[in-house]
């Protein structure tokens, strides 16, 4: 039978996993007697733990809610998850950056060596908050692969699939920089060996081959930090996280309607049914195109390279519908 201690951590971490146990299935599972169950459930309750006895022929026990906090067990892979999840808060802008990471502060403290040092290496960046989209699972081996690559300055070499389906590809050769999060999907930042330049792989396709590389020297990125790196590469820039095409429009619509539509726009109220947007886009094209989704009459007021790009639109659409 396992000493006492060791048991009521099982114990616990059985009654976490689900809702309801009958008495029989845990004593079965602890392989102790139905009696020692009770006494070791008594135990937690002295600790805290909130636990009901509910009747019936599989009468059993279940953890509630409590009015306080008691003490919570986590098995490997729930602690690494727990410990991302607060270094991505710390970065939410939601006014709990502090709290997150005291927490992860305080979860790191009481974690054995194996787990502590793998949260080190797990270093993330969040650059976008998610959104709504379901974005594809990543294989958290891939992720702990990564960041140790990361941590400890490693040549990595993966199998990254080709754009252009039914097409090999060599494995990639990269000095790992920053495992950074954009709008809830994964991305690694590297200098490409083979290509002489920095890139941004999707994390979900890459498959990591072992062993890793030589250690390198920590290249400096074109940009100020990580943040501003991403973000311009995502905005079709190089070395700015401004957008390269920003215009100014009259919309006739009401400022609340298109602002619920605009994410990083800035909406001026001119009057009821009318506003000023001044909104940027990756180009000119781009931007006509992003105006055209909120279906009003458009004014616009600059620059040149916008009317432009309406023009051409306006004449591709006009092609289109003959």
């Amino acid at each position: 039978m396992p000493k006492t201690s060791a048991r009521l951590l099982s114990l616990l971490s059985l009654l976490q996993a689900r809702r309801d146990w009958p008495g029989g299935l845990l004593a079965e599972r602890l392989e102790v007697s139905p009696r020692t169950v009770r006494r070791d459930v008594d135990r937690l309750r002295e600790l805290g733990y909130p636990i009901r006895t509910f009747k019936g022929p599989d009468g059993g026990y279940r953890l509630d809610a409590g009015a306080q906090l008691p003490p919570l067990l986590f098995d490997d892979d729930q602690a690494i998850a727990i410990a991302v999840a607060l270094q991505l808060a710390t970065a939410s802008g939601a006014g709990i950056q502090e709290g997150a990471a005291r927490a992860l502060n305080t979860i790191r403290q009481v974690m054995p060596g194996r787990l502590r040092h793998r949260i080190d290496t797990l270093l993330v960046t969040a650059v976008e908050q998610p959104t709504t989209r379901r974005e594809p699972p990543l294989d958290s081996t891939v992720l702990t692969a990564l960041g140790g690559a990361v941590h400890t300055h490693e040549v990595l070499r993966f199998d990254y699939p080709p754009a252009a389906a039914g097409t090999d590809a060599p494995p990639r050769r990269v000095e790992p920089h920053h495992l950074v999060t954009w709008k809830g999907r994964w991305y690694l930042v590297a200098w490409d060996l083979d290509r002489a330049d920095w890139r941004i792989f999707r994390a979900d396709r890459i498959t990591p081959r072992t062993p890793t590389g030589p250690r390198f020297a920590p290249r400096h990125l074109p940009a100020a930090d990580v943040a501003t790196f991403v973000t311009a590469r995502f905005r079709g820039s190089s070395d700015s996280a401004a957008w390269p095409c920003v215009g100014e429009v009259i919309l006739d619509l009401p400022a609340a309607a298109v602002a619920a539509h605009t994410h990083d726009g800035l909406v001026e109220e001119l009057g009821a049914d009318r506003c000023r947007l001044l909104q940027g886009s990756w180009s000119w094209p781009g931007l006509a195109a992003a105006l055209g989704r909120f279906d009003a009459d458009i004014e616009v007021i600059g620059p040149a390279a916008l009317k432009v790009a309406c023009a051409d639109l306006a004449r591709r659409y006009a092609k289109a519908a003959e």
